[in-house]
């Protein structure tokens, strides 16, 4: 499990960008004379929009969209993609057992390809392209997610050093049975993930803003000749096919027609080196502070309220530059809200805890001690926040399309009768033709719904015109691959629970939990598309509560099966969610959605395979749990899994839970009314809120020190945020990468200062 990730909605207009509102066709066909030209789109060549005869565009006429230069799927950018997505892998695994935190980080994925194809542009024989960059992110996302999609930060820990012997445990697996495990699950969310993107990226154009950013940044990377910070972005052209690709209409114009071109380029040049040093920089001061905490661990534990404070109540600061990179990543309503939470459980609820004899053990005791007793309400508060959520987005499309979808069913009764109801629909990964309907904007295809595909006139040169919403259909994955993809995929992953649990989980549990990890899955990708937030919290624990009610409770097994169902779940719903926003970047810069999926296959392989290697190399040289290692989300999966299970809490734990659930179930319905409203920030989220009461307080308050420099530096300064999440990215990096030296350390037996 891991805390809201992600970038805000607001991103693109704090990285210095003005939004550019669509114009009215009203006003396209009679434009004003006093219109400026320096608003008018520019080509890609700077000589105005183009129409489809390959002209200058006249008033009205709709700007043509090309499909965009350069390879799509290439080994070397495989190659790429793999190497950066080996040093997030690392990063992931090493925070997601301290804290269940992990980032795909698809920008510092693509800011380094960039990085390293461009330091060796003289060697290449072809040039380094956007949509080629496209498939270096997908690669290293495919690869990033697969320590918590794979149950490594969470579930395994649980199963290998929680689960009770009446419990059927522990269960610790070999090597060859972890990749098992891991390749079972790695597949079918990225398959699962290609017939939603029709739905949810083609029809209802739903925003993904970390997508969305990427996309940006990448533009800007490989942008030809205007500076980031006097841009502007048109939004009516922001959710087509290669809508922001430099073929087409720029998503950054100068809004001074007397810029020299050579100066904007200089500009770019000079930002992205910068971007590329300032990374570098953070890089190294965030490893050398890492080798700093090995000879000198006090580093890690700074008692910064004092003795008592620090080693009673365990009030303490970490000031470690990856966990103030991941808070200015989170921002500031995240954090502070988090900050919330480690103030009520931590501040409040331990001492009552303590001192009312409640949790009579050490504070920091998950048995016995308080550290255990607040998990129950930050669990309570997670499962409040999900099932409200969760259902609002489950409930939502029945409201306001459930008529519309009975019109259309009575209409193809009056037309066929019982055989007209169940007539077949065109199905498949298709491009979309142009009588087809959009529920969100009009079609750009053309009116007869043939090939959009032609050539365009000399001036132009032999780029092909394709004026269509989605890819064309030979860079799209076919039906047949999706369909024979998603059924192998399914038996591959039953089969593998199968080989690596043997008989302790029943046949018809797994089955379940693969056909609800699915629809879980839906909902879970229309949250982060509308919200930025994948909710695979709260994903996992619905899933948890389903197979309570499932699997008898006179099951010895039936937390192990508990367990289990939930990590398919999260594993589903993590992969076609956060993969969602790879998919959504490369159709708004016109990468082929097939590179994009064989390059996320490759990704998940490696990452599953080094994923297991990775879990089981720092399992076997550090103490888990223990002081670097507490796998809090292993406890939260555990205890989740005990109480929907039957097994008892703690003393006045039930009192305070269904309090906590009330009260951040009314929360959870005011955030989702006020979503896009000032006051939205200050109403606390729940999942943050659980994150920082089940995280000791010294990761919180070094999380919160980012988010207040994300605050100074975007909402105090109002400057560009982009050299921030360089610098973010650079210190977590750093650290994770870092840390495997540590590791050596460590096994080599080197002792501390």
């Amino acid at each position: 499990m891991a805390p809201d990730r992600g970038a805000r909605d607001t991103g693109i207009r704090d990285r210095g960008l003005r939004v550019i509102e669509p114009v009215p066709e009203s006003e396209l066909s009679s434009p004003s004379p006093s219109s400026s030209s320096s608003t008018r789109p520019r080509s890609a060549t700077g000589t105005g929009t183009v129409s489809s005869s390959g002209t200058g565009a006249g008033a009205g006429d709709p700007p043509v969209k090309f499909l965009p230069e350069g390879r799509h799927f290439t080994f070397r950018g495989v190659a790429a993609g793999l190497l950066v997505g080996l040093v997030i892998v690392f990063s992931n695994m090493y925070f997601g057992l301290q804290t269940g935190w992990v980032s795909m980080m698809t920008m510092p994925a693509s800011l380094l390809g960039f990085g390293i194809f461009r330091t060796l542009a003289r060697r290449l024989s072809f040039p380094f392209t956007p949509v080629e960059n496209v498939l270096v992110q997908s690669v290293a996302g495919g690869m990033a997610i697969m320590p918590l999609g794979c149950g490594f930060v969470g579930v395994l820990p649980a199963m290998e050093y929680l689960l009770k012997p009446a419990e059927q445990g522990p269960i610790y697996l070999s090597m060859g049975k972890l990749i098992i495990w891991s390749l079972g699950l790695c597949y079918f969310g990225v398959v699962f993930a290609v017939p939603l993107r029709r739905q949810v990226i083609i029809r209802e154009q739903l925003k993904f803003p970390s997508g969305f950013s990427t996309a940006v940044l990448i533009g800007v990377l490989h942008g030809k000749g205007s500076a980031q910070n006097s841009g502007a972005l048109d939004s009516s052209t922001a959710a087509t096919f290669g809508s922001l690709a430099l073929e087409n209409q720029p998503m950054f114009e100068s809004h001074d027609v007397n810029d020299e071109e050579g100066c904007a380029a200089d500009t770019q040049k000079q930002s992205w080196a910068a971007n590329i040093r300032l990374l570098l920089i953070t890089f190294g001061i965030s490893g050398v502070y890492t080798l700093c905490t090995y000879f000198f661990p006090i580093l890690r534990n700074l008692p910064i309220f004092g003795t008592v404070a620090a080693e009673t109540w365990l009030w303490t600061l970490n000031p470690s530059l990856a966990y103030v990179g991941q808070g200015i990543i989170m921002g500031p309503a995240t954090t502070t809200h988090m900050l919330l939470g480690a103030v009520i459980g931590w501040g409040i609820l331990s001492p009552v805890a303590k001192f009312r004899g409640w949790a009579p053990g050490p504070i920091n005791d998950w048995e016995t001690g308080s550290k255990g007793w607040i998990v129950w309400t930050s669990l309570a508060i997670m499962l409040a926040d999900a099932v409200i959520s969760l259902g609002h987005i489950a409930v939502r499309p029945v409201i306001y399309h459930g008529p519309a979808l009975l019109i259309s069913l009575k209409q193809r009764y009056d037309r066929g009768g019982l055989r007209g109801l169940f007539q077949r629909q065109p199905l498949g990964y298709t491009s979309v033709a142009g009588d087809e309907t959009n529920t969100s904007r009009p079609s750009t295809s053309s009116a007869d719904g043939v090939s959009g595909l032609s050539s365009v006139g000399d001036d132009q040169g032999d780029r092909k015109v394709w004026n269509h919403d989605d890819a064309p259909p030979e860079q799209l994955v076919g039906t047949k691959t999706v369909s024979i993809g998603l059924i192998i995929s399914i038996l591959f992953c039953i089969a593998s629970i199968h080989i690596t649990f043997g008989e302790l989980v029943p046949l018809y549990g797994t089955i379940i939990a693969v056909f609800m990890a699915m629809l879980l899955s839906i909902m879970g990708v229309r949250a982060l598309g509308e919200t930025d937030l994948n909710p695979v919290s709260g994903i996992s624990k619905i899933a948890q509560l389903f197979f309570a009610l499932i699997i008898p409770q006179t099951n010895k097994a039936s937390v192990l099966i508990n367990l289990i169902a939930g990590a398919v779940s999260e594993a589903g719903a993590l992969q076609a969610g956060d993969l969602m926003q790879d998919l959504k970047t490369g159709h708004l810069l016109g990468a082929a959605p097939k590179a994009q999926f064989w390059g996320q296959i490759i990704g998940a392989t490696v990452g599953a395979v080094v994923s297991a290697w990775i879990y089981r190399l720092y399992t076997a040289v550090y103490e888990v749990p223990g002081d670097l290692f507490q796998v809090p989300t292993a406890f939260v999966w555990i205890f989740t899994a005990r109480l929907v299970t039957g097994k008892g809490l703690p003393y006045m734990a039930r009192e305070f839970a269904m309090g906590a659930a009330v009260i951040f179930a009314v929360f959870t319905v005011l955030r989702m009314k006020a979503i896009g409203k000032k006051w939205h920030a200050y109403i606390p989220g729940g999942i943050a809120v659980a994150v920082g009461m089940y995280n000791v307080p010294s990761f919180t308050l070094a999380r919160t020190i980012g988010g207040l420099m994300n605050w100074y530096w975007r909402i105090h300064l109002g400057k560009d945020d982009t050299p921030l999440i360089v610098l973010a990215s650079g210190f977590i990096l750093g650290e994770g990468f870092l840390s495997i030296v540590n590791l050596i350390l460590q096994s080599s037996r080197v002792p501390h200062l």
